[in-house]
């Protein structure tokens, strides 16, 4: 789930917030969405129940506004700029160009939270290999649980999305994180879980469970400690309890 406060209403440029994965985070809302705008509406999701459910990508905020909302910022101490926000930062078309702006306006690492919906498409990937650090969500091991936890507004299959991984995996340069949701419907998964991340190998692997409100119950520390055994062997593993 990405870093981000609860309120709605959203200035372009927030924060900075402090993230357990990535420190002190400052973050871009490219969707310029008063209520969560995103394809996914996951069942766990902080934000509740979306009503703008997209699936093409579009400006939501021009370039030039995202320019000037950046060189307006006069703080400086955060460890990345983050793209997230409202919804998923790859719907929105200008994210390639923002996340160059980005570089060059702060001078800091850049990192991208996306639900990996449209990574299946050519673009996104191209425009994700400009980021720093890229963390992407896998919350199932097959179609079934993928509808009924993410509850997808893409057609595309779950093992489609996990092949583009795969295949960003391979081009990618930087810092490559897979991001693990777990609750009770997905729990006795984890084994499965676990093979997926073997399959991507990305550089780590954050296990984590809802902390703020949700709709979902978080799980005990005790869960996520059997969990994270399902993922013995399975490299740069990190769960949210060690963390905290």
């Amino acid at each position: 789930m990405p870093d981000r406060p609860h309120a709605m209403k959203r200035d372009i440029v927030y924060g900075p917030h402090v993230s357990w994965r990535i420190g002190r985070s400052l973050g871009i809302d490219l969707l310029g969405a008063k209520e969560k705008c995103c394809s996914f509406d996951c069942i766990y999701c902080e934000l509740g129940e979306g009503r703008l459910h997209v699936v093409r990508r579009r400006e939501f905020v021009t370039t030039a506004e995202i320019k000037k909302a950046m060189e307006a910022v006069q703080i400086t101490d955060f460890d990345y700029v983050t793209f997230s926000g409202s919804g998923e930062p790859a719907l929105a078309s200008n994210l390639g160009e923002a996340i160059g702006i980005a570089r060059e306006v702060f001078n800091k690492p850049v990192a991208v939270l996306t639900n990996a919906s449209l990574m299946p498409r050519d673009d996104v990937r191209g425009e994700m290999t400009k980021a720093d650090f890229v963390i992407a969500k896998i919350d199932a091991p097959d179609d079934e649980l993928y509808r009924r936890i993410n509850r997808p507004w893409v057609r595309t299959p779950l093992r489609d999305i996990i092949g583009a991984l795969e295949i960003f995996r391979n081009h990618f340069r930087g810092k490559f994180a897979l991001q693990m949701m777990f609750i009770e419907a997905n729990k006795p998964a984890a084994a499965a879980m676990a093979r997926i991340a073997l399959e991507i190998e990305a550089d780590e692997v954050q296990l984590c469970t809802p902390l703020r409100d949700c709709p979902e119950p978080t799980l005990s520390p005790a869960e996520m400690a059997r969990i994270k055994k399902a993922f013995t062997g399975v490299k740069g593993v990190r769960m949210v309890y060690d963390e905290r």
